[in-house]
């Protein structure tokens, strides 16, 4: 993937860390998520006193994008931090990974790690899901 289009996926998923909903944990996600026809969606993680209720920003890109029409998807960038300061990566948690199985090719979808436009790595989603389940499981 070009260099250009990474950074410019880890700027948008930054940006998205401001509409985070985090008063529980303080920990603020944001995520861009690139479709095969270029389009970006957008999320942020969204927190419930309930806890379970909550969303990740990977899950609320693609739940967007789906809802949009839209299931053929390239990357995401995902950045996160305590209270929106991005010190590590932030990685996606087994559901979102999970999520991301359904909707894209483990062997070829890539997700960005950041935590500045500069400093990230890439990681197809076989490396953080191997063997994951899919739907080729259920035929």
């Amino acid at each position: 993937m070009d260099e250009k289009l990474i950074k410019q996926l880890i700027n948008t998923a930054i940006k998205q860390l401001d509409f985070s909903y985090a008063p529980y944990s303080g920990f603020k996600v944001g995520a861009a998520l690139l479709s095969k026809n270029g389009d970006i969606y957008t999320g942020c993680n969204i927190e419930n006193a309930a806890y379970t209720p909550s969303n990740c920003a990977e899950r609320t890109a693609f739940f967007k994008a789906v809802s949009e029409g839209n299931k053929d998807f390239d990357a995401i960038a995902i950045v996160g931090g305590k209270d929106g300061i991005l010190t590590s990566y932030a990685a996606p948690c087994g559901v979102c990974r999970q999520v991301m199985m359904e909707f894209c090719d483990p062997k070829t979808f890539q997700i960005i790690l950041a935590t500045e436009a500069e400093k990230y790595d890439v990681f197809t989603l076989e490396e953080l899901l191997p063997l994951g389940f899919g739907s080729n499981n259920l035929a």
